[in-house]
């Protein structure tokens, strides 16, 4: 049984990576699959009887891109930071545009300052037609994906997107050529007028525009979210010091052979885990135990990838490289938390799966309603609105707010801060559900004091016995002051400012 992980592009809210899952998980020799729609990953578990391009195939099959974890992609869709710099740039020009457009539309009819346009509608809408072409042409990528995701039966928010802002624009275009054919062959003013009122251009504009502003903030915590698995990765260091040819090397870590002879200077941490060939030292490993004091490490003993060596230089043997390290698979760990799902994310997925339907579903009964039932109320306002026109921007509103699918977003973001956290906090999850179950607990047994500490030792209490408590606190500073354990730490840092004697005869004794 083959388990793998794949990088998916072109997914844009929990609708898509629903329908990616269904996609997938409909394939023959599929056991198991689970989407991220956060990382835009997918783990599959699936046997013999298919492969890795089936998987693939399945993916681009339902409308969207999948390649193996550690392919080199042609170009990246969903690569963090750059795309959240892209949004950026993306909605700074669109608020150029719409800021114009909008106090023209609104100005017109709330009777702002226009000069000229004021008395000439037709070059009024004209100028809306062009500032909307602009903004949809800015945020083109929303009619992109949700036309292709209609064209693939994958209805996701941009198409919601796509909807609300196409029906606003076709249908002011429409009433913009009934006001042109009402000034040829004969000018009818009041019916130019009249009609005007029923140009909705600036909702064809804003509605990308806003829809933005909800992806760049997707983005960044998408960016941020993801940083303590990134945090993770980072603490190992990227070369490691290999005795090649009967000389110390600086190679990439990625580099090192199991066997291979290493050396961690003081203050380094292991590139890999390996097992001490020569030296003795003290060796910080809270990254696992959570412990805030040195191990005490000798010749034979284990180290692992990590960990920070504190005083003398050691010696190792390679034993475990690669995504075998001890570091990696509390990597793999976390990242298997972040895909594996929650109750709640399982219910939210299943709602997400039918949301965009039911939503389109529900705008055509809005505008049936009012079509059947609104004649008389639109009428009463006496401000030049049609039915019709009201009977659109009800629909269009039901389509506009249901774009930024908070439903589908809320839980996996949820999981990913709370995973994150954890893992700043040295907390690690194994399962999404584990992260749910913690909400609900009551009471904690905890099996040491160690892994509850700051790590950072300090004095408490000076108990002295036939001496004074400063004289004992500065002859143990006089000591202390040239060592540099983590205790000796704590009696300097309560001892600051104090005098001290001279010592001599001094040595320090690493890994004792």
């Amino acid at each position: 049984m083959e388990n793998e992980k794949y990088d998916i592009t072109g997914m844009s809210c929990a609708a898509c990576s629903a329908r990616v899952e269904k996609a997938v998980k409909n394939t023959k020799g599929v056991n198991e699959v689970a989407v991220n729609l956060l990382t835009n990953s997918m783990v599959v578990s699936y046997d013999e009887s298919i492969s890795s391009k089936d998987i693939i195939q399945a993916v681009e099959k339902a409308g969207y891109g999948a390649k193996l974890k550690g392919e080199k992609a042609a170009k990246s869709e969903d690569s963090g930071d750059h795309e959240t710099k892209l949004l950026l740039y993306r909605l700074i020009a669109s608020v150029f545009f719409l800021i114009p457009l909008f106090y023209i539309a609104m100005g017109y009819m709330m009777g702002w300052p226009l000069g000229y346009l004021s008395e000439n509608p037709l070059l009024l809408t004209l100028i809306e037609l062009v500032l909307a072409s602009i903004l949809m042409l800015i945020n083109h990528k929303f009619f992109v994906n949700g036309f292709k995701a209609i064209i693939h039966r994958s209805l996701n928010m941009d198409v919601l997107v796509a909807l609300g802002s196409s029906v606003a624009y076709i249908y002011s275009t429409v009433i913009f050529i009934m006001m042109l054919t009402n000034v040829y062959p004969t000018l009818n003013e009041d019916m130019i007028m009249r009609l005007s009122m029923n140009i909705s251009y600036e909702t064809a504009g804003m509605v990308p525009t806003l829809i933005t502003i909800g992806k760049l903030l997707e983005s960044y915590s998408k960016g941020k979210t993801t940083s303590a698995i990134k945090a993770l990765i980072n603490l190992s260091p990227k070369t490691a010091y290999v005795l090649k040819e009967g000389e110390y090397k600086s190679i990439p870590v990625e580099e090192v052979q199991v066997g291979d002879i290493f050396l961690v200077k003081p203050g380094e941490s292991f590139p890999v885990d390996g097992v001490i060939v020569e030296g003795t030292s003290s060796v910080d490993e809270s990254l696992l135990t959570g412990e805030s004091l040195p191990v005490d490490k000798k010749e034979g003993d284990k180290v692992v990838s990590a960990s920070i060596n504190q005083h003398g230089s050691l010696t190792c043997k390679a034993t475990y490289v690669g995504n075998e390290t001890t570091l990696s698979k509390i990597v793999k760990m976390v990242e298997d938390a972040t895909t594996s799902k929650a109750k709640i994310s399982r219910l939210a997925d299943k709602i997400s799966g039918i949301f965009v339907p039911t939503v389109i579903g529900i705008a055509i009964i809005v505008f049936t309603f009012w079509m059947i039932f609104g004649g008389d109320y639109v009428s009463a306002m006496k401000d030049g609105t049609t039915l019709v026109s009201y009977s659109f921007e009800r629909a269009i509103a039901v389509l506009v707010i249901s774009c930024p699918c908070a439903l589908g977003l809320a839980t996996p973001v949820a999981i990913m801060v709370g995973n994150g956290s954890g893992a700043k906090n040295k907390i690690l999850f194994k399962t999404g559900e584990a992260l749910e179950n913690l909400g609900k607990t009551k009471i904690i047994a905890l099996d040491k004091t160690g892994t509850i500490t700051t790590g950072q030792p300090q004095v408490t209490d000076i108990i002295p016995n036939d001496i004074s408590e400063e004289e004992l606190l500065i002859k143990a500073f006089s000591l202390e002051r040239l060592s540099e354990h983590p205790l000796a730490g704590a009696v300097v840092r309560r001892a600051e400012g104090m005098g001290y004697k001279e010592v001599t005869g001094f040595k320090a004794l690493p890994g004792n």
